[in-house]
């Protein structure tokens, strides 16, 4: 069983051209495991399995840090392990060692030429505003550059949430009007929630959003901000081009304001790397870009949540209430821009505006009307004991501040197309 990582590198390269032998050559694995893969285009499933501990694993956080500082030798090393307690041998450090530096000589970053549509960067910086009182706050600039041209995508944000970080992408696929190859980062937590051993464990969900797209994500070392020169070097350009002496007033009209720079400076420029006009550069590069998929991903926060016997759901401190038919299931939610969507598989429940306080109840007076109307069917399915469970419901003692609706509304749901808290 391959790991995620090994099956972005097989679908990286197939989508650069490489035939299934070669993929598999380079890879080191079988051709017909790089087939499987590809054909069937699905993250590897697999059970995880007790690791055996290794007498080094209480130490290898220091000497990673260690290394992070300095090309300290393993004899070096050794010493110090040694007074923090490390019982084991010499050799079993020295292979450790070696094998981080092989492995930071693998990711070190030469300077280059990237080819074109090959490689993106990304990063984010953060840019201080002053309000009407005096007070100050942050705004956060999400930056993807393309490596060959130095075409860049800039947006402004209040907040660096993983949704918000997948909305930026999309809207700098649409704007380069493409897709790269593979997509370098340092070591934002909305990319890579850890390391084991010094490999890279990358979030989830991101990893399913770069394979609807067909990037690889890569992850800089620690402690390695030159590595991803491309995306650094700009920040510095963007604060004194665009936002030195910028006047801010709000974030839509920020957005505003550097799309216009974008296009009229920053990316019709001649840069001072090739030497070359940007927007020429960029124009040889989107042909290589990889075309966006039909759909854009769905960027939504999605979590299940089981239904209680009082038809309700428990989210971030609060209840929400769905139709009783749900009791006991699990549901999917949706949750973007502060609206939860709630599904039954591919089935929209019940849409909701997200509370704002806690210990909220949020519910809708049409499933109280329909609960009514078949009260005596939930009684034969769940029994008078367990009837008593939804009791709330009938006495309107759950409801404090709920919708009114007239039952003749309830035609227009039944045939589909109105959502359920209108």
């Amino acid at each position: 069983m391959i790991t995620t990582e090994a099956f972005m590198d097989i679908i990286s390269l197939h989508r650069q051209g490489f035939s299934m032998r070669a993929i598999a050559k380079k890879l080191g694995i079988h051709r017909r495991t790089v087939k499987k893969h590809i054909e069937g285009n699905a993250f590897p499933q697999y059970q995880k399995v007790k690791r055996q501990e290794s007498i080094l694993d209480p130490y290898r956080q220091a000497i990673d840090d260690y290394l992070a500082t300095d090309d300290y030798q393993a004899t070096w090393l050794f010493d110090r392990v040694k007074k923090m307690g490390y019982p084991g041998s010499y050799e079993t450090l020295r292979d450790y060692v070696r094998l981080v530096k092989e492995r930071r000589i693998r990711l070190a970053y030469a300077r280059f030429e990237t080819e074109p549509g090959l490689q993106a960067q990304v990063d984010w910086g953060d840019f201080q505003v002053e309000n009407s009182d005096g007070s100050t706050e942050t705004k956060y600039m999400f930056l993807m550059i393309l490596g060959y041209s130095r075409s860049m995508y800039v947006e402004f944000v209040d907040r660096c949430t993983l949704e918000i970080f997948m909305d930026c992408h999309v809207h700098a696929f649409h704007y380069l009007q493409g897709v790269p190859g593979e997509i370098l980062y340092d070591n934002m937590k909305q990319v890579v929630i850890g390391r084991n051993k010094g490999t890279v464990i990358f979030n989830n969900e991101f990893l399913h959003f770069a394979h609807h797209y067909s990037f690889e994500p890569k992850a800089c070392p620690p402690y390695s901000p030159w590595v991803k020169g491309k995306a650094e070097r700009p920040m510095d350009y963007i604060r004194q081009r665009f936002w030195r002496g910028y006047v801010y007033t709000t974030m839509e009209k920020l957005n505003h304001d550097v799309m216009i720079w974008l296009n009229e400076t920053a990316n019709t420029r001649i840069h001072g790397t090739h030497r070359q006009p940007v927007l020429d550069r960029w124009q040889e590069e989107i042909p290589f870009l990889s075309p966006l998929p039909r759909n854009d991903y769905d960027t939504s926060i999605k979590i299940y949540r089981k239904v209680y016997k009082d038809c309700q759901l428990s989210y971030d401190g609060n209840r929400y209430l769905v139709p009783y038919q749900m009791v006991g299931k699990k549901v999917l939610l949706k949750i973007k821009h502060h609206r939860i969507s709630i599904y039954d598989d591919n089935i929209l429940l019940v849409s909701y505006q997200e509370a704002q306080g806690k210990h909220e109840l949020v519910g809708n007076r049409l499933f109280y009307e329909q609960l009514k109307r078949d009260q005596q069917q939930l009684k034969r399915k769940y029994g008078n004991s367990k009837g008593k469970a939804t009791r709330g419901l009938t006495t309107n003692s759950l409801f404090p501040q709920v919708d009114q609706r007239s039952l003749a509304e309830y035609d227009q749901y039944a045939q589909g197309g109105v959502q359920w808290n209108n």
